[in-house]
């Protein structure tokens, strides 16, 4: 079984989303994963996701509601396989943070979709169409690493 982090900066829209869709897309493919979500600051810890993202991934089915927003700490860089940041910047953060002798694969979540960006935006300070945005290129970004681990375990 593997274990997963996903990062993004304040841990209330993109990362609780990953979490929430590969947990569900884990599930119907039937494969083992523990999967957990952080934030590279924080000044939300504690609370739930934003409520925006909440409804939209509700509409599909994804329960996110009942996460709660937590920091990066050192022990994730030894108890995950992997770390996928949302973005470049939280990429590069977690590089920094990271000791040098960790165990897990940091990496960027959309290194795993087939769409032509690597950045998951940030969709907090934009509309209703940001946030089915964002879980688009999530569900994408979702089937490739589910296809990764399954090719990784074969």
């Amino acid at each position: 079984m593997k274990n997963v982090l996903f990062v993004c900066l304040g841990n209330i829209c993109r990362s609780p989303a990953a979490e929430g869709v590969l947990r569900a897309k884990a599930k119907e493919r039937g494969i083992d994963v523990t999967i957990d979500s952080a934030g590279t600051g924080g000044w939300h810890a504690g609370d739930p996701p934003d409520a925006r993202m909440a409804k939209a991934a509700s509409k599909r089915g994804v329960d996110i509601a009942y996460q709660r927003a937590r920091q990066v700490d050192l022990s994730d860089f030894y108890q995950f396989d992997y770390v996928l940041a949302m973005d470049l910047s939280n990429h590069s953060d977690l590089l920094e943070m990271a000791p040098p002798n960790r165990t897990c694969d940091i990496r960027l979540f959309l290194d795993f979709a087939d769409c032509e960006t690597r950045e998951t935006p940030d969709p907090y300070y934009g509309g209703t169409d940001g946030f089915e945005h964002v879980l688009d290129l999530i569900e994408q970004g979702a089937e490739g690493f589910l296809d990764h681990l399954e090719d990784e375990s074969a």
